[in-house]
């Protein structure tokens, strides 16, 4: 088994993990599978995690699944890849989604296929300014997947969406940005302290009506605008309870800033 597959660091609040398979670009094996999602299971069972922070090792975030892995090998038969959908991506994409603290992806270099779908799964993406993201499938007779054919296709429009995933254009960091598929974009030499940054205004955020926040824009995908009212009443009479709501109008009334605990 490989060692030190992932780097985790805890920081005041933050959750900082690295993908550490830099000579293969960070691409996945289950190892690195299996490191990541206990990572993030961990983080959505501990408190005092505030914030997750993903990034990579090395020049680049992850270059999707790794097709040198003995696991990716072809054989004498046709390989079940849905069956590696299933035990792999699918769970990762749907715990990143869920997680109820934010979660910040800081591209750095090139993420291609699942590395691009993993990132735009999370709720913040910056990138540095030499990054690219590529829909590589259509390069070696694959879809894509890790569910980006639904979250690109949200993100930029059924136009675009099929433009980069029927060509496999790699879509430089500042057009991620211009389209939105990202949010921002900063210097290579500066985009982990900028990560590093937005990580801490979070981890002393009100976690638990981020959460919340997180919960009411994924719904807004498929309600209909009475549901997504009748949702936002039912959120807000729930953040109203918290005591990070009651702490929030003290400081602003006494003139300071807030400790908020994430409750």
């Amino acid at each position: 088994m490989e060692q030190n597959v992932l780097k985790e660091e805890f920081i005041d609040g933050c959750l900082e993990l690295t993908l550490n398979r830099p000579e293969r670009l960070n691409a996945f094996t289950p190892e690195l599978h299996k490191a990541l999602r206990s990572a993030l299971e961990k983080a959505a069972d501990t408190h005092a995690c505030r914030v997750v922070l993903l990034t990579g090792a090395g020049r680049g975030f992850c270059a999707g699944q790794d097709l040198g892995d003995p696991d990716s090998a072809l054989g004498d038969k046709p390989r079940d890849l849905g069956a590696s959908i299933e035990q792999f991506y699918n769970p990762l994409f749907r715990l990143i989604r869920s997680l109820e603290k934010p979660v910040i992806c800081a591209v750095n270099g090139v993420a291609a296929g699942a590395g691009a779908n993993i990132a735009f799964a999370c709720d913040l993406v910056i990138a540095s300014r030499g990054a690219k993201f590529i829909q590589a499938f259509c390069k070696i007779g694959l879809i894509p997947d890790c569910g980006g054919t639904w979250t690109v296709t949200h993100l930029i429009g059924e136009a675009r969406a099929k433009a980069i995933m029927l060509t496999g254009m790699p879509i430089s960091a500042e057009q991620a940005a211009s389209w939105g598929l990202i949010w921002q974009v900063f210097d290579d030499e500066s985009l982990l302290t900028e990560a590093r940054k937005l990580a801490q205004q979070f981890a002393t955020g009100p976690t638990a009506s981020l959460a919340m926040t997180k919960k009411a824009i994924h719904a807004a995908l498929t309600n209909e605008l009475d549901q997504q009212l009748d949702l936002e009443r039912d959120l807000q009479r729930e953040a109203g309870r918290g005591g990070d709501y009651a702490e929030g109008v003290a400081a602003f009334l006494e003139k300071r800033a807030p400790n908020f605990k994430g409750r």
